[in-house]
């Protein structure tokens, strides 16, 4: 049938859940400092589950973020350590991708803070250069407005990075056409056609508002694909400065065969990328998995 990237599910959101301390600014950066092992636990427990990517733990690792707290000199030692966990657990497995994850730089979902291209793209070249060979792909993330991904394309540009590039976006929960930021889906591909990513995706939204907006991406001309995110809604506290993860709850209807119902839909849709985000874990990439295999599809 077809071939399929199955990306893992939550890495920040379930390192978090397994920590023994309470939820931070920092996020999954302190499980990181604080339990190392578990990284790689959580990279080996989702190539058990099916997947054939280990996004690195490097979302929140930015410069900016780290200045807050005093630990600015150690996002270089941060960035490759979370690159080696995820290496040692493809490695462990036998096969398998790594996929070198930027989160925004200045806050997630807060496309109205608007980052200053040039700043960024200093920045996320100096964070991709960080990431070194040890990361099969660079994917950037939760990207929520134009403005933040001209960031992003630049800072590629300017890192040199020979690595392909996955740029993946994140769509208005009520009306999965718009950006967070409200600008149309449909502006997205003609970035593509100037930047030539590798690859467009769509997540950290509700599964069905990307159900919504995945049709417009088949005009991109690239491959494309999705991973949403489980939560209820993403709560004004959250949005706040130095938000804590405690601010969000999960859905308690979204299990794994709901999940694998709507990735099944992407496929069908001409998904060949799919996933999972915040609040999607092992057990719903064990049964996107199964789905995919009895579908006829090869998993790659």
């Amino acid at each position: 049938m077809t071939n399929i990237t199955l990306l893992d599910g939550s890495i920040g959101q379930e390192l978090v859940k397994r920590g023994s301390g309470p939820a931070t600014p920092l996020w999954s950066t302190s499980v990181m400092i604080e339990q190392p092992e578990l990284v790689e636990q959580v990279h080996n427990d989702y190539f058990a589950a099916g997947a054939s990517v280990a996004t690195t733990n490097t979302y929140p690792v930015h410069r900016n973020r780290l200045e807050r707290v005093g630990l600015a000199a150690q996002q270089a030692a941060l960035i490759r350590t979370a690159v080696d966990q995820a290496v040692a657990a493809r490695d462990a497995h036998g096969s398998g991708r790594v996929a070198g994850a930027l989160g925004p730089m200045l806050a997630s979902f807060r496309p109205d803070l608007m980052p200053d291209v040039g700043i960024a793209k200093e920045r996320f070249a100096e964070k991709i250069k960080m990431m070194g060979d040890g990361v099969d792909i660079i994917l950037a993330e939760t990207v929520s407005s134009l403005q933040e991904s001209e960031g992003i394309f630049q800072g590629y540009e300017a890192s040199g990075s020979n690595k392909p590039l996955w740029i993946s976006f994140s769509v208005d929960d009520e009306d999965g056409t718009k950006l967070r930021s409200g600008e149309p889906l449909m502006i997205v591909s003609q970035m593509m056609a100037h930047y030539k990513p590798e690859a467009v995706l769509l997540n950290c939204s509700m599964p069905e508002a990307i159900t919504q907006g995945l049709p417009i991406l088949t005009d991109c001309g690239v491959p494309f694909g999705a991973y949403a995110n489980g939560f209820t809604m993403i709560t004004d506290d959250f949005k706040k400065d130095a938000a804590t993860v405690d601010a969000l709850s999960a859905r308690s209807d979204l299990t794994p065969q709901r999940y694998a119902d709507q990735v099944m839909e992407w496929v069908g849709a001409g998904a060949t990328i799919v996933g999972g985000c915040c609040e999607v874990g092992p057990e719903h990439i064990a049964e996107i998995a199964h789905r995919l295999r009895d579908a006829g599809h090869t998993i790659v």
